[in-house]
């Protein structure tokens, strides 16, 4: 099985992936941990056939979870995909998310990727690129864009699931990992 995990900056992308690769015994794959470099450089933007050879790479396994929002390796990740999940959370629980998560990791001082050096600061909470600020102004336009991916039947192949709030995500992770081995279109598949 092979999950691409996507939605809003703040929704939990990274926890739910992780969960839901421990469960299934698969890696996880954080596009932010692969495109974060020390010193906050963005390969992203920076050098994107670098950071886009690193996912390739990443998603070539046969199992894994990968969590993140990057257009520019969105294709390579979703060629490989099986299952594609939307946490489409509404927007208060986003917020208070991702307010929560920056506030802990800005008081900790703790390393957000290992080896990076990266970590959050207060200081920065007003800057447009910062999560919370990036999760207030762009929420509204990701939905509109998951919402037409989930719609795109050039992603026929993909079992797809939209979980609507935080409780749903125990219960789609025990889905899948009961379901696992199944061929797609089976006994117990939603799609």
């Amino acid at each position: 099985m092979r999950v691409s995990v996507i939605g809003t900056s703040g929704s939990g992308k990274t926890t739910f992936a992780g969960a839901l690769a421990a469960a299934l015994g698969a890696r996880h794959v954080d596009l932010d941990a692969i495109n974060w470099q020390p010193g906050w450089k963005d390969l992203n933007q920076g050098d994107p056939d670098e950071f886009r050879r690193r996912v390739a790479h990443a998603v070539a396994a046969e199992a894994w979870v990968s969590c993140g929002n990057y257009s520019k390796v969105r294709p390579i990740v979703l060629a490989r995909a099986t299952h594609l999940v939307w946490l489409d959370y509404p927007k208060p629980i986003v917020m208070g998310r991702v307010l929560r998560r920056s506030f802990v990791r800005a008081v900790s001082g703790k390393e957000l990727w290992p080896g990076t050096g990266n970590r959050e600061l207060f200081s920065r909470w007003l800057d447009r690129e910062h999560p919370i600020r990036w999760a207030w102004d762009t929420y509204e336009r990701r939905r509109r864009d998951y919402a037409a991916m989930f719609d795109d039947p050039g992603l026929a192949q993909l079992t797809k699931h939209r979980l609507r709030h935080p409780r749903e995500a125990a219960g789609l992770i025990d889905l899948l990992t009961s379901s696992r081995g199944r061929p797609q279109g089976g006994p117990g598949d939603p799609s």
